[in-house]
């Protein structure tokens, strides 16, 4: 494996790394700005929207879905940058988190059902599927606190991170997006998982906070690589020009509160890995 190398620096807390056409996208929750980061290090804000969490996903016809958490909906960024409601998820909860976009265009978002940052009692969280039509329904529960999520690249498998039960969980995906009762996909002992991503031989790589690493697993829980961080680990994805590049979000965690990392801690890295990604994000 090569070095790992930093890209962007002096940015908040920094989530939901996505690749797509070429450049890699990350959300920069402090600033509630989604960039565009470029080889060289260049950043550029390609949508501001004040929201926390703010992740994105891409969707099969090219454009950006993104959560808008605080006003519990959907948003969509048009090929002239402007944004348009999606989906209207206020009926169903609150505290939005992570999305992904299948190739069938069906999108998976999930809610942890409480303010984490504020210190308030966790309560068991849901995945929700949004239909192309903009139907949302829940699909899953049961989560102790659902992060980051995947699909393998037959759209036969979700793979969500159970952060608070330190586990990955897998859903069969039926026909009409609906999701099998889950099953354990990989106990992780201590570390407690956040953004994920899959690659071509079936394997996930995981990023963690508290473990300030990158691990990448096999169905089951065998640990086949890591990638040791100075920082917390919050999500990471593969991408790159042959899929082999390891990106990844990083700051240091100060803990529950209004300043959850310490600012201008936020880092892009990246690291050349073997196996290509497969799948979505």
């Amino acid at each position: 494996m090569s070095r790992l190398r930093t890209l962007a620096t002096g940015m908040g807390l920094v989530e939901s790394p996505r690749w797509h056409q070429g450049r890699l996208y990350v959300s920069d929750w402090t600033a509630g700005e989604v960039c565009a980061v470029g080889p060289d290090g260049t950043v550029e804000v390609v949508a501001s929207v004040g929201a926390l969490p703010l992740c994105t996903a891409w969707s099969p016809d090219g454009r950006m879905t993104i959560v808008d958490s605080p006003r519990s909906r959907l948003l969509r960024r048009e090929p002239d940058g402007t944004l348009a409601v999606r989906a209207d998820l206020g009926a169903l909860g609150r505290w939005w988190n992570d999305i992904v976009v299948d190739g069938r265009g069906n999108t998976y978002v999930n809610r942890i059902g409480f303010d984490m940052l504020a210190g308030e009692q966790p309560v068991p969280g849901h995945v929700t599927l949004v239909t192309p039509d903009g139907t949302a329904r829940d699909v899953a529960g049961g989560l102790l606190f659902p992060n980051g999520m995947a699909v393998t690249p037959d759209n036969s498998t979700l793979v969500v991170a159970d952060s608070y039960a330190r586990r990955l969980v897998g859903f069969d995906i039926g026909p009409d997006g609906s999701l099998s009762e889950g099953r354990p996909w990989a106990e992780l002992g201590a570390d407690a998982p956040d953004g994920i991503c899959v690659d071509a031989e079936g394997a996930v790589w995981y990023a963690t906070v508290p473990g300030m690493r990158c691990a990448r697993v096999r169905q089951g829980g065998e640990v086949l690589e890591t990638v040791e961080l100075d920082r917390g680990g919050f999500a990471c994805t593969l991408g790159g020009p042959d899929g082999r590049t390891l990106f990844v979000a990083a700051a240091e965690w100060l803990g529950p509160g209004a300043e959850p990392v310490r600012p201008g801690s936020g880092r892009v890295l990246a690291v050349e890995v073997t196996v290509p990604g497969a799948g979505w994000p």
